[in-house]
């Protein structure tokens, strides 16, 4: 192996969050590599310049991540740190994930000024997401509310949310991005998983790197098992079934002990339907990508392809 730098770049995007994540990530670094120097250099992507453009009409894929990947093939920086859901499924050339660190909560929450809960939103309540997931997932449960887009970084998002002038009756968050910021007395609902199943990836970091031996071992210290074993099996879901971040794709997988527990779904974008999909097998890393695989197989012989097929 070779020697260990002294010294490393870690790129962000230049969101509270990010930094939040970057900074997180810093310190587990630092408690195993203490004498460690790291850097951090914020860099802006697509997704942050454009804001008045839905996500799923940006493309999805990498708007993100491609900046932060370029950098690292230019050796700019050493290591880029990503909310997880936000990464392709397919790894860039000469790229790799070296790191997932443990996972935050998975649930999606709902945020209101007038402190609705999702069975309390009045009718025809108007709920500000850039989700597809959520929006049909939302729309499985209550029909009759009102999707209206809405981007921008978190703070932005939950001053708009609770401003009293403000056309949302409500917004849809990741539980895991306001807990991380320390705005977690802004929710009204932790929403159940029964209700609403997280993106794949999601509440997981993942520190990307140079696909060579010292960057995989100086990340592979902070990385948590069990959370890769999981987020693995999801994010083989959801490439199995062809999909990105802006399709209507959902996924949750639990390792207890020796077992992974995968679960699946892919709702209509006007939530008429949904198909739930569940599998069960060993924890390992390629076992998660196997069972991922099969469950996508499973769903798409009980019809996914259709629902996904109607989406533009």
């Amino acid at each position: 192996m070779s020697e260990m730098p002294s010294t490393i770049k870690l790129g962000t995007r230049g969101s509270a969050l990010a930094r939040w994540q970057t900074n997180y990530v810093s310190q587990l670094l630092g408690g195993v590599w203490p004498n460690l120097q790291i850097d951090v250099e914020v860099l802006t992507t697509q997704g942050d310049r454009v804001l008045d453009t839905p996500l799923p009409l940006l493309g999805g894929k990498g708007v993100f991540t491609a900046e932060l990947e370029a950098a690292l093939h230019q050796r700019d920086i050493d290591g880029a740190v990503h909310s997880l859901k936000d990464l392709p499924t397919e790894n860039p050339i000469m790229l790799t994930i070296g790191a997932v660190p443990q996972r935050a909560m998975v649930n999606d929450v709902l945020v209101s000024k007038n402190a609705y809960t999702l069975a309390t939103l009045p009718q025809n309540a108007v709920i500000g997401t850039s989700s597809r997931r959520r929006a049909a997932q939302l729309l499985r449960q209550r029909p009759d509310l009102k999707i209206a887009d809405i981007r921008g970084n978190i703070d932005t998002r939950i001053r708009k949310a609770l401003d009293t002038g403000s056309i949302y009756d409500g917004i849809i968050l990741a539980a895991a991005g306001i807990e991380r910021l320390g705005r977690a007395d802004v929710i009204s609902e932790i929403l159940s998983l029964s209700d609403m199943l997280p993106a794949p990836g999601q509440g997981a970091l993942a520190v990307q790197c140079r696909d060579e031996l010292t960057s995989k071992s100086l990340f592979a210290a902070i990385n948590h098992t069990p959370t890769e074993i999981a987020v693995t099996s999801e994010r083989a879901f959801l490439a199995g079934l062809g999909g990105g971040c802006a399709l209507p794709i959902a996924a949750y997988g639990v390792v207890d002990g020796h077992k992974l527990h995968l679960r699946g779904s892919v709702t209509a974008v006007d939530g008429r339907k949904q198909i739930d999909v569940e599998i069960e097998g060993a924890a390992s890393i390629a076992e998660a990508r196997l069972l991922g695989a099969e469950l996508a197989r499973i769903a798409l012989g009980q019809g996914v392809a259709s629902l996904l097929e109607s989406i533009a």
